[in-house]
């Protein structure tokens, strides 16, 4: 953490050996970095007020007992204690941590003897057919910044595109004739994505009223901008994008609070229950594993499921 001392101990050497390792050589974002930075942080600070030395071999299943104890008393947002999934977070962090000291020869002790929290299983939220057409209709087109906000919500559904991935967008980038472009996503992943015609169609119709040469696929439009303004200056960050589509998720009056997640969300399922294989949705999404991808797989057998109760049984007797 910025302006906190350095942590002298063993441990803390390490960890930061360790957020090095991530980022140079596995490439995982900053964010990553920062939450595994957090949750180590706060198991070595821990060792320290209870006294514990806090080398390696200090590592051990009692230790890693009293600390989980603690995490399951500690408040989290409000005055509500941390979630379980966000218990879970530290015991990945400190089961990653101590694998990589095994790979580096370190005698610690084994991850697997730290078993994982079980935590519910996560609500996929996800909009219906109808009600993507709805929210995808919801700009007024007669402003230069309703056909910018009707292009990028036609690409959130049309790509499943995580929203940092689609403010990165620039427009020499993105072969509208081929409706394809190549995309470097989380981890360091790269993938190809595949626009829609509708979202092509959109697009061209919004770059075809700008008249200005900034790189950015989306930019801001209000007001005028200063002649020379840089590019960065000018394009849509990720909160913007966030705002417009809960603007229009509340002007529709949809029933869950859409975000740009849940649009992502929405494309998977919709790809699955239209018979996508989920390898397929796999490497469209750009997860790194296939787990990832199958919390949809729940969603699509819930629907199956529905259409079971709903129809079997219902034709009479042969």
């Amino acid at each position: 953490m910025a302006g906190a001392a350095q942590d002298q101990s063993q441990i803390g050497l390490k960890i930061e050996e360790f957020l090095e390792y991530l980022q140079v050589e596995r490439g995982s974002s900053p964010l990553t970095i920062r939450d595994y930075r957090h949750y180590l942080t706060r198991f070595s600070n821990w060792m320290k007020e209870k006294g514990i030395r806090r080398d390696l071999e200090d590592i051990n299943s009692d230790v890693v007992r009293s600390f989980r104890v603690y995490l399951s008393n500690l408040p989290g947002e409000g005055k509500t204690l941390l979630t379980r999934r966000t218990q879970g977070y530290h015991v990945i962090a400190l089961r990653s941590f101590l694998k990589w000291l095994i790979k580096n020869d370190f005698q610690v002790m084994a991850p697997d003897k730290i078993e994982l929290p079980k935590v519910e299983e996560r609500q996929v939220k996800f909009l219906t057919g109808e009600q993507v057409d709805r929210l995808l209709n919801a700009p007024t087109l007669s402003t230069i910044q309703g056909k910018r906000d009707k292009a990028i919500l036609e690409v959130l559904f049309s790509t499943g595109l995580r929203v940092s991935e689609l403010t990165k967008l620039d427009r020499d980038k993105v072969d509208l004739d081929r409706r394809e472009f190549g995309i470097i996503g989380k981890g360091g992943k790269a993938r190809v994505v595949f626009l829609s015609q509708r979202a092509t169609d959109w697009l061209v119709k919004y770059l075809n009223e700008r008249e200005d040469h900034y790189k950015p696929l989306f930019i801001h439009h209000k007001g005028a901008s200063a002649p020379g303004t840089p590019d960065e200056k000018m394009r849509l960050t990720v909160r913007s994008v966030q705002r417009m589509v809960k603007k229009y998720s509340h002007k529709m009056k949809l029933p869950i609070e859409v975000t740009p997640h849940v649009m992502r969300h929405s494309f998977a399922t919709d790809l699955l229950m239209a018979g996508a294989d989920i390898r397929s949705v796999q490497e469209m999404l750009g997860h790194k594993n296939i787990s990832t991808t199958q919390i949809y797989t729940h969603v699509t057998n819930k629907q199956l499921r529905d259409i079971h109760e709903a129809f079997h049984g219902k034709g009479g007797k042969d």
